[in-house]
């Protein structure tokens, strides 16, 4: 999921499936069967990256994107890092997620509605709308993001293991919504379906696990076809990570210089918190090399009055803000 740039455009062009570098043979199968369904594979890459970029918006590492290189990320992936465990699982959530509504939608039509919740559920309610389908796009997200690791190695173990914990991450914060019948919305009688929560809650929750990731080990097997790799808990006294849990291998870099060879960017020059104690302070994420002040003046609205009926009238002020990037 993590190659370039070429994805942004799928929705507003014709596929051309052979025209996208980096799809193994089995994704250029899945694209040329379902090419339908690759506007949504592409908006799903979309929102996962943003999600990313939100979460780490504060922290030494934020998810920043590459214009010139094949994977989207650079070189930050190649580790098996807690990053690259939460961009699997973002990723992979964010296709299954923009599959699932593309469907309940009727934009695709390979899809619909889940039809399983039929009857009577309960008193006062009944089941209605359109019950949105995670269960196909979920499949979706498994055939085309877990095409790629097919090898028996830690890395294949251990991708597949984090793009499925983002897409049950959505079955997980599945809800019900309602709709009221009834005079003045007396709410006599409601309609309700499943709904997938808003991608805000997913990144949440798989930031979450980002900070509870499990540090695994690798053990090699022999077996009939060879050495396989394997994943087991470094620490035997912590509880074995379940399968909506985030897992790695390998430790991070400190994301505070520059280094091509592990794609950091390092944190010169970014916006720093000075009031905050956390990693988006100027002492932690400036690594202690301290922090510039510099003062911006901003226009914005101000003074503003509601007129009846029915508009806003703002006066336009200058204010002017201390910003701090570190050294």
């Amino acid at each position: 999921l993590a190659i370039g740039h070429q994805y942004s455009s799928l929705g507003t062009q014709p596929i051309l499936c052979g025209s996208i570098p980096g799809l193994v043979p089995k994704q250029l199968r899945f694209c040329r069967n379902y090419a339908e369904i690759m506007p949504s594979v592409a908006e799903g890459v979309k929102i996962g990256i943003q999600e990313c970029q939100h979460q780490f918006r504060g922290r030494r590492w934020n998810c920043t994107t590459v214009n010139d290189s094949l994977a989207i990320f650079g070189p930050v992936l190649d580790k098996a890092t807690r990053e690259s465990a939460f961009v699997h699982a973002i990723a992979s959530a964010g296709v299954a997620f923009a599959v699932t509504r593309s469907c309940a939608e009727g934009s695709v039509t390979k899809c619909g509605c889940d039809t399983r919740h039929k009857g009577s559920p309960g008193e006062g309610w009944k089941w209605g709308g359109c019950s949105e389908d995670v269960e196909f796009g979920s499949t979706v997200s498994r055939e085309f993001a877990d095409a790629r690791e097919n090898r028996p190695d830690a890395r294949s173990a251990m991708n597949r293991h984090n793009n499925e914990a983002g897409r049950i991450s959505i079955i997980e914060l599945m809800h019900l919504k309602c709709k009221c019948h009834g005079l003045s919305g007396s709410c006599e009688v409601k309609t309700c379906w499943w709904s997938q929560p808003d991608f805000r809650v997913i990144g949440d929750y798989l930031k979450d696990k980002y900070d509870s990731a499990s540090e695994m080990v690798v053990e090699k097997h022999r077996e009939s076809r060879g050495w396989v790799e394997t994943l087991r808990p470094k620490y035997n006294f912590f509880k074995a990570p379940t399968e909506k849990d985030l897992v790695y291998y390998e430790n991070s870099p400190n994301f505070c210089e520059p280094n091509p060879e592990t794609g950091s960017f390092g944190t010169r020059d970014r916006i720093c918190n000075v009031t905050s104690h956390g990693i988006d302070g100027c002492d932690l994420l400036c690594c202690g090399r301290g922090h510039n002040t510099r003062t911006e003046k901003r226009k914005e609205k101000c003074h503003c009055i509601f007129h009846w009926c029915c508009y806003v009238r703002c006066q336009e002020c200058t204010r002017v803000y201390d910003v701090h990037t570190c050294k």
